[in-house]
């Protein structure tokens, strides 16, 4: 609610996209609050993947002026950038799903990220990076596989 200065009546004002709807409860805060940006499981199982073969790498290192987001695993030489996706938060086809509470906001809160993904992808392809987006459900031993195939054939 907010105050139309030129009524003095109160009156519905919209929230701005990118201010955050209020949780319902404690624990649906607590959740949201504990969301790991780096170094969440996933991402750890393929660090430690890779490594486990003999690949070093970069982490969370920005590779491009023209792009603010910094890939969560950089084979700088090789001009590799891997990032480890959400299924929530990225919209995974497969287990991606849309929260009823709020849904409207939550629905462009995941589009816009997946846009995002989009022109971090396509501004690093026309930079000469190779962008590997590993899903949170993939097995570790899979997406290592795709990350060593690309940064071999970069070698």
């Amino acid at each position: 609610m907010g105050l139309d200065p030129r009524t003095s009546n109160l009156t519905y004002s919209p929230r701005i996209a990118t201010e955050p709807p209020t949780p319902l409860d404690d624990p649906t805060r607590r959740r949201f609050e504990a969301q790991r940006v780096r170094d969440t499981e996933p991402e750890l199982a393929l660090r430690r993947e890779l490594h486990r073969r003999g690949y070093r790498y970069r982490l969370d290192r920005r590779v491009s002026e023209n792009v603010r987001s910094r890939p969560d695993l950089v084979f700088t030489s090789e001009r590799v950038a891997v990032y480890v996706n959400g299924c929530f938060w990225h919209g995974c086809p497969d287990h991606g799903t849309a929260p009823k509470n709020n849904a409207d906001w939550w629905q462009n809160k995941l589009d816009a990220n997946r846009a995002r993904d989009e022109q971090t992808d396509t501004a690093l392809t026309d930079e000469g990076w190779t962008v590997i987006r590993v899903w949170e459900h993939e097995l570790p031993e899979t997406a290592a596989t795709r990350v060593a195939v690309a940064v071999d054939s970069a070698r």
